[in-house]
């Protein structure tokens, strides 16, 4: 039997136009998919999904997951007509929109693979197996899911030309945050029509509130490494005001982020592709965290808490620059 595993991710800011060449801020998540692979007998695959989920996501997401499956089989060059298989995707990892479900159980399947057919990937190979997957789900994907899930850590992921590349971030202190579901569940692979008509609408505007969400993604890197989280903060809820403008948020995450900062939190935002998913709020010290996730907790929305910039999701080997293409 083969294992492999995948983080989750969040996004600290940028996801939604890194194919634009927008740098995104991205850590994993110390949440993890993990994936079983054994032979059978018969033909084919057969999946048990074993994920905990936001209720509907598996079923919503069932035919890109199909899609995604097959083609990790095709890239890999596995036969599962001629070498029958059955998959088992657990973890801890909720299957819920926001927090890199797709890009963790793609990666945990071609690590899986790897390990039941003794193919001798790189951890490059990997991440470029994980990217493949993740076309089925986001139609194209920016890589920057993948790449969080397959190294782990705080980084800052940018797409330039046909280079993908990645820096890690150390920031001066572990920054606690609180993630919370909104409950609705995204179709990310819509999201490149979404901010395209927005970039014919009004190209001139389009162009400023990318070079701004530019500045912020350095300022927010800045802050994070100096320690300045209170800056760290008010960048991403200046952010989060410019996805609000685009259409790019959701009514019910406006307000989770509007409850969080009204409790203390430092900064609060969507995370991910948007539109659906989950909030993310900054939440410095383990004594704010509780308060902030015990009151979104109240209103009866899926809480995750994690610390960011230390071990478990955050520790991986450094691969600068990456191919996915």
């Amino acid at each position: 039997m083969g294992k492999g595993a995948g983080f989750g991710k969040t996004i600290l800011i940028g996801d939604q136009f890194v194919l634009y060449e927008v740098p995104a801020l991205v850590s994993a998540l110390p949440f993890e998919t993990v994936a079983e692979v054994e032979r059978v007998e018969g033909t084919g695959w057969v999946l048990e999904d074993n994920r905990p989920e936001v209720p509907g996501y598996k079923e919503k997401k069932k035919h890109q997951q199909e899609e995604s499956i097959n083609r990790i089989l095709k890239v890999m060059k596995v036969d599962a007509e001629r070498t029958p298989i059955r998959i088992n995707l657990g973890g801890d990892l909720l299957a819920a929109s926001g927090v890199g479900a797709s890009a963790a159980s793609c990666v945990s399947l071609a690590r899986a693979l790897n390990e039941e057919f003794n193919l001798g990937l790189t951890i490059e190979e990997i991440n470029h197996v994980g990217w493949e997957g993740e076309f089925a789900y986001h139609g194209l994907p920016s890589g920057v899911d993948n790449t969080a899930s397959t190294y782990g850590g705080l980084l800052l992921y940018q797409v330039k030309g046909e280079k993908k590349a990645f820096e890690r971030v150390k920031p001066r202190r572990p920054l606690e945050i609180v993630l919370c579901n909104s409950g609705i569940t995204a179709d990310t692979s819509k999201l490149r029509g979404v901010t395209e008509k927005l970039r014919k609408e009004n190209a001139g505007l389009f162009s400023e509130r990318l070079e701004e969400i530019r500045k912020q993604a350095r300022g927010l890197k800045a802050a994070i490494e100096e320690g300045d989280l209170r800056e760290a903060g008010k960048i991403m809820s200046m952010n989060h005001q410019i996805l609000i403008s685009m259409g790019l948020s959701h009514e019910k995450l406006i307000s989770l982020c509007d409850l969080a900062l009204e409790n203390g939190a430092f900064g609060a935002k969507l995370t991910g592709g948007g539109m659906g998913g989950y909030m993310i709020a900054l939440t410095p010290g383990r004594e704010l965290q509780e308060k902030v996730a015990a009151v979104l907790q109240r209103e009866g929305h899926g809480i995750l808490r994690a610390t960011l910039g230390s071990e478990g999701g955050s520790g991986a080997a450094m691969g600068d620059p990456i191919s996915n293409a």
